[in-house]
């Protein structure tokens, strides 16, 4: 086996760069899923599936993404909450 390109991550310094393997696994099954409905990968990659491009281009950076935003905090049991906070608006 080759020895990896110096100027390119390892799939073990790519990890550092994440959180836990399982946000790196699901950061690259939503990039294949892009590829698979049409998406141009970011890399050429011959004979490669999805699944690996989406990897593939993780590990290069080639991906943005972020944690998106922070979820609404829901008021514990016998706090008071603001009437016009949970009333739906009808037209």
């Amino acid at each position: 086996m080759a020895p990896d390109n110096p100027d390119v991550p390892s799939m073990d310094r790519a990890l550092e760069a994440y959180d836990s393997k399982f946000r790196f696994v699901l950061l690259a099954s939503r990039r294949a899923e892009q590829i698979l409905r049409g998406a141009q990968p970011k890399l050429d990659l011959i004979n490669e599936k999805p699944c690996r491009i989406g990897m593939e281009e993780l590990r290069h950076n080639l991906v943005e993404w972020d944690y998106g935003p922070a979820p609404a905090v829901e008021p514990t049991e016998g706090q008071e909450t603001d009437i016009t906070e949970n009333a739906a608006v009808a037209e």
